[in-house]
């Protein structure tokens, strides 16, 4: 049997494992190893640029990005801002001294230059290595820049090299973990909504009926993270072992973005139903009962993904649950209600649900059958 000592060790590794297996973690370890390298190399280098080494981790930090495609991307424009950069100090340099008007001519061109769009990552280096080649290169400014721009070469170099044979992580994991974790929030918005119907009323809580930002934002998170993990499969040698797809996860993406849409609409017609804001409409009390039936059965089928066999009768329950709206609303018309219209507007935001959460192929039969 193992002693405490041994117990607490393995406990250690396992504790050390799980954190270095995190993608933010594992970044610091790639960042370190890469810029130690690139300072333990810079004195190797020829010429004048052995006497900038200091840049050489620069460059390493520079190119360092949680998935290769962006390291890439970022390496190459960072690389067209320094040359840009250098290429403007060049011209004050042939042209006439440095001066105060022409240091200041140079960076205004260089944060002009560096604000166009295709800059991207390497538009603010435009400016600041004019800056260094004129004060920093001063009379040595050929020399300078030969070096500054083979250090920071060999520091992207080893960094690109460090993030490729270091794997990044794939983030498609933690890409659909935010998906069901939107699922999630959906539900649970449409089942308070629905538990407040049958609540007192006017219902105690009103919290739901001020969460349409909320829902938004989190829909941002999720599209955001669907975008970093099929980027982080670009040029990825771990993505060549595995068979992942984001093609489903985006159509799931897009079908729960025109969830939360219908969600914000049916919700504000119920705030006013309820406190008569920001527009004052009618609710029927014998209503609001097949209403909160409704709400629950479509939060349920939201819940459920395209992969879950329990979807297509989650969603059949849906629309009965619907049309039993319809039909106490025929009922109401008979009994002379006044105005049943903003009921009507939530039956369709209900209805525009269900189509969006249908598997793709069957969207589009759906919609032209609801109309």
């Amino acid at each position: 049997m193992p002693g405490t000592s041994e117990l607490a060790d393995t406990r250690s590794l396992r504790w050390v494992k799980r954190y270095l297996m995190r993608p933010r973690a594992l970044q610091v370890v790639k960042i370190s190893i890469a810029v130690a390298i690139a300072w333990s190399l810079a004195p190797l280098m020829p010429g004048t640029a052995k006497d900038f080494p200091y840049y050489a981790p620069l460059g390493a930090l520079l190119s360092m990005h949680p998935t290769l495609a962006r390291s890439i991307h970022s390496s190459v424009q960072t690389l067209a801002g320094v040359l840009i950069g250098i290429g403007l100090a060049g011209i004050v340099v042939i042209v006439s001294e440095p001066t105060v008007w022409t240091l200041s001519l140079a960076v205004g061109l260089g944060t002009l230059i560096g604000g166009m769009k295709w800059m991207g990552a390497g538009g603010e280096y435009v400016p600041i290595t004019a800056l260094f080649v004129l004060i920093i290169g001063g009379p040595n400014a050929d020399g300078y820049s030969i070096g500054y721009a083979t250090q920071i070469c060999l520091g992207i170099v080893v960094g690109l090299a460090v993030n490729l044979l270091i794997l990044p992580p794939l983030a498609i994991g933690p890409a659909r973990e935010r998906l069901a974790g939107f699922r999630r929030t959906l539900t649970r918005h449409l089942t308070d909504v629905g538990d407040a119907l049958v609540e007192s009323w006017p219902p105690a809580r009103d919290d739901w009926a001020t969460q349409g930002e909320t829902l938004n934002a989190a829909a941002r998170q999720v599209r955001t993270a669907v975008q970093t993990a099929d980027e982080s499969r670009k040029g990825n040698p771990r993505a060549w072992f595995t068979r992942a797809n984001l093609d489903a996860d985006y159509d799931a993406l897009v079908a729960l973005e025109n969830v939360t849409f219908h969600i914000r609409n049916l919700t504000e017609v119920l705030a006013g139903m309820v406190w008569g804001k920001p527009i004052a409409l009618e609710l029927p009390p014998e209503l609001r009962p097949v209403l909160s039936e409704a709400l629950h059965a479509v939060a349920a089928a939201i819940t459920a993904g395209d992969d879950d066999e329990r979807q297509p009768d989650l969603l059949d329950q849906a629309g009965v649950a619907i049309e039993a709206i319809l039909r106490k609303m025929q009922q109401e018309i008979e009994a002379g209600a006044a105005s049943l219209s903003p009921t009507a507007a939530i039956v369709i935001d209900l209805k525009r649900i269900l189509i969006a959460l249908r598997a793709k192929t069957d969207r589009e039969a759906a919609s032209a059958s609801t109309g």
